[in-house]
């Protein structure tokens, strides 16, 4: 049967230091069938336009696409609208594929008929740091039991890491939300769960990424995510899932002790289960690591709760979604995937 199309989607803005051997890896995929790469840059100021059109001249499979909202969302967007492939993969710079990430993604989705296919979030580490966040990314506490944290979850999932969507998904449940500066996967896949449509995570599809190596960079991020937790619960006006509110009811629960005096025997707690997790999934980057890994905990949490009340105010006085933009139907003749039953 012949190879579909695959257009691979790769946001990114000021990424000189990362965008040529990134770029390097996905043209040396092992895909036997057509690729196009288009490269979403939001107006980079660096020199990531110059080496991508460089390496576009070299290889016309490469694709410069101009993203002047600057967001992941709306790149993610400029791109599917011009995608030629029955395929999309959304892939991100700073990440690691194995070699066979694309033919694995392709082979998932037609042996298990799924909409969305996507691996694991592998972390991996480059400092200290990075090795201290990924043992807390490696427990329930820091990841909060989600499926597609764990690189030994095989099944029907809410979400995936990345993703690699059938075209048509784009026809009937629409594009990414444009306005989203977080929690644009989870969203989409939301909507192609709402509307009948299933998500597949695969421990086949290999993929490592670098998480943050600060922890201001680290409270931002979950700042972030907390954020855009709150939005979508607007937007979708859904039950949230109990991992999702955990955070945010535990600073709620702070806020309510503080002033009954119990909030220190209440953090207590809180700080002894953190320790005994540190020392858990620390203890094998040697003691030096579990002070690192303990402090890690309570900066995820708070950070997460704190966003979600901020955005949960923010965008009940300001909501700023709209209907999604629906993919028309392409005309020219693409090779669909064989459409299978679960794994």
């Amino acid at each position: 049967m012949p190879q579909p199309f695959v257009t691979i989607a790769m946001p990114c803005f000021n990424e000189e230091r990362y965008i040529e051997a990134c770029l390097a890896s996905v043209r040396a995929q092992d895909y036997p069938g057509k690729l196009e790469i288009l490269v979403i840059d939001g107006r980079s100021t660096d020199r990531t336009r110059e080496i991508v059109d460089g390496i576009s001249a070299r290889d016309p499979r490469v694709i410069l696409v101009d993203n002047p909202e600057r967001l992941q969302a709306a790149g993610m967007n400029h791109a599917i609208r011009r995608a030629a492939g029955d395929v999309v993969v959304r892939m991100d710079v700073h990440a690691e594929y194995a070699r066979d990430y694309i033919s694995r993604c392709i082979q998932v989705l037609a042996r298990t008929g799924a909409d969305n296919v996507g691996g694991a979030q592998r972390a991996r580490a480059e400092t200290p740091f990075q090795k201290a966040l990924c043992a807390a990314l490696s427990s329930p506490l820091g990841v909060g039991g989600a499926s597609y944290r764990s690189d030994k979850s095989e099944g029907w999932v809410d979400t995936v890491f990345l993703g690699a969507f059938r075209r048509r998904v784009f026809e009937t449940v629409g594009m990414y939300d444009p306005r989203a500066v977080t929690n644009e996967d989870a969203e989409l896949n939301q909507r192609i769960l709402a509307g009948g449509g299933r998500v597949y995570l695969s421990r086949e599809i290999v993929v490592h990424y670098y998480p943050r190596d600060t922890f201001a960079g680290l409270a931002k991020q979950y700042y972030k995510y907390g954020r855009g937790r709150a939005r979508t619960l607007l937007k979708h006006r859904e039950a949230l899932r109990v991992r999702s509110f955990v955070p945010a009811a535990m600073v709620a629960a702070a806020a309510a002790l503080f002033p009954t005096g119990t909030l220190p025997l209440a953090g207590a707690g809180y700080g002894a289960v953190c320790l005994v997790e540190a020392v858990r999934t620390g203890v094998a980057g040697g003691i030096a690591q579990i002070p690192l890994v303990f402090a890690m905990f309570p900066v995820m949490h708070v950070a997460h709760g704190v966003g979600f009340w901020a955005g949960l105010v923010h965008y009940l006085r300001n909501p700023d979604w709209t209907e999604p933009e629906i993919l028309p139907a392409p005309t020219a003749d693409v090779i669909p995937i064989a459409r299978g039953g679960a794994a």
